[in-house]
């Protein structure tokens, strides 16, 4: 009876060992799996993050490279019309400069000048503005269109082929662009002139028939520059807008400068100047060819008459500080002689100035 006791407490012993001895190893397997997978200590990377992060960082470096190879094709597409004549007979050379975006920062306002005098009259700003205008500050030993000046012709509109300046070198790579703007039927001798040396010509006028055309090698386009873009609203209502601005008519055209910018915008000519300024555009021109208009203010420019003459020629040095300089004149005798509906110094109304910019270097 003790003897059957024993053996019966024996397995009982026997079978709890067991239990716990099966117990502590499914234990110990939990707690190696756990830890194997917990994340390694900081600054103690496994050796799968290791490998992972090389991964990461070649494919990464993989993009990169992608992504710088395809700017290079760009930039070589970009550049390659323009360098081919740089190459053309000459040794090897630095690469070429990325081009010049069309705007600068914007401006919202033109540094106004101080006044001519403390009396604030209308005599001192015209008799400043005035002598500003007719005086040449750089001389140009040969010009595009002087016979028509010499002849009187409307506009005598004429372009500085100085070799000492941009145009000249321009023309004989076949590299030339110009820019006419014009109302109507206009004086067209300077366009023919410059297209007879090789330079690409788009004429620009608002009431043609068609939205573009070629004619006696010249383009010409149903549209004209303007200090403001069309209203989204209206202009998504006709296929071509009318009017734009220069910095706007360049993307479209996909443009990046213009050699010579020949504008007679009918007293709209002081905004358009003020856009060009204000929005930095005046970089990608090489010439500037402006018929001013004084019998009046001009549209949407305000003020009494003294204010008004002080911003046309704030307008004009801000043209110098951008690095243009007045290179020809021409005062329009058959015009009447008004300068804001009076007579003042015999002005006659309507002056064609000719700005070079000397900083040219497209």
């Amino acid at each position: 009876m003790d003897m059957g006791r024993e053996r019966l407490t024996l397995g009982l012993l026997l079978r709890v060992g067991v239990l716990l001895t099966a117990v502590c190893v499914c234990a110990h397997v939990y707690l190696e799996m756990g830890w194997r997978r917990a994340p390694a200590p900081l600054g103690r990377p496994t050796q799968a993050s290791q490998n992972w992060g090389q991964l990461s960082r070649t494919k990464a470096e993989a993009e990169e490279q992608h992504r710088s190879v395809k700017r290079k094709i760009s930039y070589v597409r970009t550049l390659k019309k323009d360098s081919q004549a740089r190459e053309k007979g000459e040794g090897r050379e630095e690469p070429s400069p990325p081009l010049r975006p069309h705007r600068k920062t914007p401006r919202w306002h033109i540094d106004l000048e101080p006044w001519a005098g403390e009396s604030h009259s209308l005599e001192d700003e015209a008799k400043r503005f005035l002598n500003y205008i007719t005086t040449p500050q750089v001389s140009c030993a040969s010009l595009a269109g002087e016979e028509a000046a010499q002849e009187g012709t409307k506009g005598a509109w004429a372009a500085c082929l100085d070799p000492k300046f941009s145009l000249t070198h321009r023309i004989q790579s076949k590299r030339c662009r110009v820019y006419s703007f014009g109302l109507g039927v206009d004086d067209r001798s300077l366009e023919r002139s410059l297209s007879r040396a090789g330079c690409e010509i788009h004429c620009f006028d608002p009431s043609l028939k068609q939205p573009h055309m070629q004619q006696a090698e010249m383009w010409l386009h149903r549209l004209s520059i303007d200090w403001r873009d069309p209203n989204p609203a209206f202009a998504a209502q006709r296929q071509y807008a009318n009017t734009k601005k220069l910095a706007t008519i360049l993307n479209d055209f996909g443009h990046r400068e213009v050699d010579v910018l020949k504008a007679d915008m009918e007293s709209a000519e002081w905004k358009i100047l003020e856009n060009l300024v204000l929005e930095g555009v005046l970089d990608s021109v090489g010439q500037l060819l402006l018929e001013v208009h004084l019998h009046w203010a001009g549209f949407e420019v305000a003020g009494d008459d003294p204010s008004v003459v002080r911003y046309w020629f704030s307008l004009l040095r801000e043209l110098e500080h951008a690095n243009f300089r007045l290179f020809h004149v021409h005062r329009d005798m058959t015009k009447p002689h008004l300068f804001l509906h009076k007579n003042v110094l015999n002005a006659s109304s309507v002056y064609t100035l000719s700005w070079v910019n000397t900083e040219w270097k497209p």
